[in-house]
């Protein structure tokens, strides 16, 4: 998928991705409500499992949401970077609630493998249809997000469907241990479906928190970004050097600060327009992204500099 918007219209853009995003909030309601009715009715701990994996998808939809809306405020007087890290903050609680969801689900589902004779699950059938609903619908809206996100190259629509891709493993596995438990009376097969459920959701969580937490804390840019950042700089016509490559994301938006080496006895028109050519190419790359670019002369930079990258 291109990084690029087709759209000319920024406005159509916009909308687009505000329809994948709130059929996204839609769509995780709705799952949220049918698997609340279904695990009352099977008390199935792999539907459990499903469960909290769709009220993780409520809370990082809606974290999208907020993200697309962000992106058509401008910075104000108090936040000169913008609302980005309201993201990173949203994220690392929803690492902490899955965690402890998690921790919930294996710990149930522990008691129940150890128990010598398990409750029966009940109305598999009941559970088995809405399993399959929920399947039937995560398949349409990653269909339409991945729509959307080709037309618009929004980066948010992009990684909501890739989570939502992953979601039909625990609905698939909690639609298979009902179906063992109904054919074949196998109750444990539902808790050990739960437990891989629940390993799961506690690596996701562990990622999940692991990246808000490097973005609040302002950690560089994956080590590829700032190579192709770097690459960019390098082979600009015009520069004759860079220096102080200094990088960070606050939720879905890369910062990037950088010095470059001119020549110093062009004009300053002639300056500006090889830096704004270069902020031009990683907005192309990185669309979105925030660029400061300093100018500095080569011939002092090659006096002083002793992080050899001068020219």
């Amino acid at each position: 998928m291109s990084g690029q918007a087709v759209f000319s219209d920024p406005r159509a853009s916009r909308r687009l991705n505000l329809s994948a995003v709130v059929a996204s909030v839609g769509v995780a309601v709705i799952l949220v409500g049918l698997k609340l009715w279904a695990l009352g009715e099977t008390q199935a701990l792999s539907v459990a499992a499903s469960l909290a994996d769709s009220a993780l998808d409520l809370m990082v939809s809606l974290a999208a949401l907020a993200a697309v809306l962000y992106a058509a405020r401008p910075p104000d007087q108090d936040h000169a970077f913008g609302h980005t890290a309201a993201e990173d903050l949203a994220a690392l609680g929803q690492s902490v609630f899955i965690l402890i969801s998690a921790g919930a689900i294996a710990v149930a589902a522990l008691l129940r493998v150890s128990d010598p004779s398990p409750a029966p699950l009940r109305a598999e059938g009941r559970g088995m249809v809405v399993m399959g609903a929920s399947i039937l619908l995560t398949l349409a809206l990653v269909l339409w997000q991945r729509r959307v996100a080709r037309r618009t190259g929004s980066k948010v629509v992009a990684a909501d469907s890739l989570h939502y891709l992953g979601d039909l493993v625990p609905n698939i596995g909690a639609l298979v241990a009902l179906w063992v438990s109904a054919r074949y009376g196998l109750v444990r097969f539902d808790s050990i479906v739960a437990l891989g459920a629940a390993g799961m959701l506690a690596v996701g969580a562990l990622g999940i928190g692991r990246r808000a937490w490097d973005a609040l804390m302002d950690r560089a840019a994956p080590d590829e970004i700032v190579a192709q950042v770097a690459a960019l700089a390098e082979n600009q016509p015009g520069v004759l050097g860079y220096h102080d490559l200094k990088t960070r994301v606050a939720g879905s938006r890369l910062f990037v600060n950088l010095h470059i080496e001119l020549d110093g006895a062009q004009s300053l028109h002639e300056a500006h327009a090889i830096g704004a050519t270069l902020k031009h190419k990683i907005i192309q790359i990185f669309p979105g992204a925030d660029v400061i670019i300093h100018f500095d002369p080569a011939r002092r930079w090659n006096a002083v500099s002793d992080d050899g990258r001068g020219a």
